[in-house]
This record gives structure tokens, sequence and C-alpha cells, in this order.
């Protein structure tokens, strides 16, 4: 079966489990997922599972990521932060939504590929920094210090503060916390300078590391 009808077959399975937002299932209509992944995984590409990569990480579950694009509302003004490139997936979804999405990865090697990999699928809107997700974006540019949403890729084992700090006002972010046996999907709100935080469902990611650890 062709790569284009896979994807067809993936945005039913979508929309099956309740995504509805038209332009999150847009992104996933125009986003090659094969692309993505490595090459012996190409096979897999619109499998609705999370697939490896290089140095112990994965391209999240297509599903997983929908969930939290339509969580975060997004809107075509908003200005993303992103904590953990990947394969660049899921940063090719939201950039094909959003205005700008910057984001962070802690593995050069990951980054550079992915760098590699949006360039060639002519993202003008994406901005890169390697270096510790638990930072956020910290010297780099564009120089910004904060943003609408923020979608955090791996699991913490508790809320980062710091990109809490760099959560613009009436913005949204994502966070699956938790260990290697259970995580939560936590969404938290900036109302008025404070934080709300809701759980919301069971969820399965890789650490976010600590650069030094």
């Amino acid at each position: 079966m062709r790569f284009e009808d896979q994807r067809a077959i993936l945005i039913e399975e979508l929309k099956l489990n309740s995504i509805s937002d038209p332009d999150i299932l847009a992104a996933f209509a125009k986003i090659p997922r094969e692309d993505y992944v490595l090459p012996q995984f190409r096979e897999y590409a619109y499998r609705n599972q999370p697939l490896p990569l290089n140095l112990g990480q994965t391209i999240s579950q297509p599903l997983m990521i929908a969930q939290m694009m339509s969580i975060l509302k997004l809107c075509s003004s908003d200005r993303v932060l992103e904590i953990g490139t990947g394969s660049g997936y899921q940063t090719a979804l939201l950039a094909s939504v959003v205005d700008e999405v910057c984001t962070v990865e802690l593995y050069d090697q990951l980054s550079l590929n992915a760098q590699k990999v949006l360039k060639a699928a002519g993202f003008k809107n994406i901005y890169f920094r390697i270096g510790d997700g638990w930072q956020g974006w910290q010297k780099a540019y564009p120089a910004y210090k904060e943003f609408n949403k923020i979608i955090v890729s791996a699991a913490a084992d508790e809320i980062p503060m710091r990109l809490t700090e760099q959560l613009a006002e009436g913005g949204i972010m994502v966070v699956p916390v938790g260990d290697s046996h259970q995580q939560i999907l936590n969404v938290i709100t900036k109302k008025h300078g404070e934080l709300e935080i809701r759980q919301d469902c069971p969820c399965a990611f890789v650490p976010l590391i600590k650069k030094g650890k």
C-alpha cells in the first residue's frame, strides 16, 4: 500500500479517537512520517505506535502527538516551544499549524538530522537549539523569553519550573510527568501569573534527561 494511502488511514484512525481540529488533521495529512523514521522502520511509518530512533530515543505515537496538539488549542499566530526535537516529525506538524516553532534537543546527532530533513522539506519557521531541555529556550536565537504554547516530548520527574517561567500569560503547556513505571500528561495554564495544573491521561515517554546526568 502506498504511503499516501496509509496516511489517509491514519487520519481516519485519529478521527475515530476524537481528533477533530481541522488544522491538526490537515497537518497529519500533509507531513510524510516516512521521511522522519529510520530507514529500517519506514514500512511501519503509519502504524499508530512509537518507533525507535537512534540514541535510545523514540518518535512518538501519532495519536499521542495529536492529543497533545489538541490540548494546546493551537492558533496560527502561536509561538511554540518544543522540548525534544527527536526526528523532527512533531516539529513539522507544529510548524504546519503555527507561526513559529522553537525546538530544543539534547543530542547533537538527532538535532542535526532533524534540521537536515526539515530544511529539505522547506520549513522556514523553525528555530533550533541543542542543549538541556529542562532550561528551555536559553542562549538561543531568536532571543525569545516566552511562548504561547509549550510541548514537552519526554517524561520529567517533576514539572520543569524553568519552562513554566517561559510560558506566556494565558499560555498552555503539556508535559508528561512521572518515572519509567507511571507517567501522567500534565496540562499547565498560566492565568494572572499563576499556574493551574490538571492531570490528563496516562502516557509513556522516554525520560527528559538533565544535561550532565
